[in-house]
């Protein structure tokens, strides 16, 4: 038996699309808030964090890790190395380009972090540690299912 558009549309407010983008703009505008006085958002902080943990890569890899876009990552990128937080250079085979975190992105990095710890640590003791171990699980599980 065919659902009506009504039933379907009906449904639309569970969508999860919907549910997990409207989730990530307000845990985004959190984060955000939390690191503005050191003047840095959420994205950027993640982006210092990875670069200083995997050193220098391609665009390519560090887009893959992030989980964006080539042409995401490039325009992030901008502000980030206009400020001298990160520097981009030719790659080793000469056709691709390379990011790694400058000393005044390390620099910045550590005076987020505390701050980041403070956003961090309230989502966690928002949610409970055992909600928190689930939800990093589920959302895991989310992103298998969509490659």
């Amino acid at each position: 038996m065919k659902s009506s558009y009504a039933q379907v549309l009906s449904q639309c407010p569970e969508c999860v699309c919907f549910n997990l983008l409207k989730s990530a703009r307000a845990i985004t505008r959190f984060y955000d808030a939390i690191l503005q006085p050191i003047g840095i958002q959420g994205t950027q902080f993640s982006l210092l964090a990875v670069l200083h943990h995997v050193g220098e890569l391609p665009i390519t890899e560090i887009a893959e890790i992030l989980g964006v876009d080539r042409t995401t990552l490039t325009r992030n990128l901008k502000t980030l190395v206009g400020r001298g937080y990160v520097g981009v250079d030719q790659g080793k085979d000469g056709r691709t380009k390379s990011v790694k975190l400058t000393g005044a992105g390390r620099d910045i990095l550590m005076k987020a972090l505390p701050l980041w710890e403070q956003a961090q640590q309230k989502v966690v003791d928002g949610l409970g540690p055992s909600r928190f171990k689930g939800l990093l699980k589920e959302l895991a599980a989310i992103r298998t299912l969509t490659r």
